[in-house]
């Protein structure tokens, strides 16, 4: 038998790997939580939940929270003060998002017969055609932690509760025939897969041009630049981390 001291190194080794590994924690260096930094700013993180256009929870998001880089969140905080001065409060839908949800919704795009809310989030768009048309890709802006997805919504208000069958709604119609949400009239829903959600699509009613004008303005005037196929997608300018697409999930960060 060989003595005991001699296995001593290889533990001390086996240690140090352990130890050098990142804890969970320090992946959110430079990220810090909406939630903890305004609470005024209300959250609706959709692919928490089942209310998205894949009709379940979304791989990696482990809590219904808002991280974004400290700039961003910054940046963010300067808009919802502005919008607190109209009457309006800026709600966030998706912020951080991590590679590994982009690959579950690669995945999804890629099953034909996966059509759950086709009628609801991309009535006049074949699925087969989503990535084609860029409205999935196999890199999101948001891996990078300074995207968000976002509306606005009237001071006081809250989402509603009730869950109706979606097959009833269609993104494209006015907001008192799509599924229930606080936003005001963006001319679409949140993730509605078609040109009317085009930030500058002409066919939409005069109050949701004046809404989406008022966002873009808002967010501008914050440091953000608004991303032309869809109305409520913005990014910070000058963003921390132009080239790194990270991979932690969306967690509230520990205390």
């Amino acid at each position: 038998m060989k003595p005991a001291y001699s296995l001593f190194p290889a533990l001390l080794l086996i240690l140090a790997g352990c130890h050098s590994r990142p804890e969970p924690e320090s992946l959110l260096a430079g990220f810090v939580s909406i939630a903890d930094v305004d609470p005024t700013i209300q959250l609706d993180i959709r692919y928490y939940s089942d209310n998205n256009f894949m009709g379940r929870p979304v791989k990696g998001y482990l809590a219904p929270a808002c991280l974004l880089s400290e700039p961003a969140a910054q940046a963010l905080i300067t808009a919802q003060q502005q919008a607190l001065g109209l009457g309006y409060s800026l709600k966030v839908y998706d912020c951080y998002r991590p590679q590994q949800a982009v690959n579950d919704f690669l995945n999804w795009a890629a099953d034909p017969d996966d059509t759950f809310q086709q009628q609801r989030f991309y009535p006049q768009v074949p699925k087969a055609e989503l990535f084609a048309r860029g409205y999935i890709a196999e890199r999101s802006g948001h891996s990078r932690g300074s995207t968000l997805d976002m509306t606005l919504v009237p001071v006081g208000s809250r989402q509603p509760s009730a869950r109706p069958d979606p097959d009833r709604f269609d993104c494209r119609l006015d907001r008192s025939r799509r599924f229930p949400d606080n936003s005001v009239e963006m001319g679409t829903g949140y993730d509605c897969f078609d040109e009317l959600s085009h930030t500058d699509n002409p066919d939409i009613s005069g109050a949701a041009r004046s809404n989406r004008d008022l966002l873009r303005e808002l967010m501008k005037a914050a440091g953000f630049s608004n991303y032309a196929q869809e109305w409520w997608h913005f990014t910070l300018d000058g963003e921390p981390y132009p080239d790194s697409y990270f991979n932690f999930p969306v967690d509230f960060p520990a205390r």
